[in-house]
């Protein structure tokens, strides 16, 4: 992550991530996300290579990055 970046956060994130190119990458990055505690809803772009996460308490930004990790595929520093 960068360094300017808080490592939490609450509310709404946007993330960019490499390599989502059809369904199947949407439903496992959004399973993986979906999983960590304190996430609320995962939104998938595959057009613009988005992950949108809502949290309803603070959430690590590493703990995504893991779970983006586990799908297959990675978050863009």
């Amino acid at each position: 992550m960068l360094s300017g970046t808080p490592r939490t956060f609450i509310g709404s994130t946007t993330f960019q991530v490499t390599g989502m190119t059809c369904a199947h990458c949407r439903r496992a990055v959004t399973e993986e996300i979906a999983a960590v505690a304190g996430v609320e809803t995962v939104t998938v772009d595959l057009a613009s290579g988005t992950v949108t996460v809502t949290a309803d308490r603070p959430v690590d930004r590493a703990d995504i990055a893991a779970a983006v990790d586990e799908a297959g595929y990675a978050l863009v520093p």
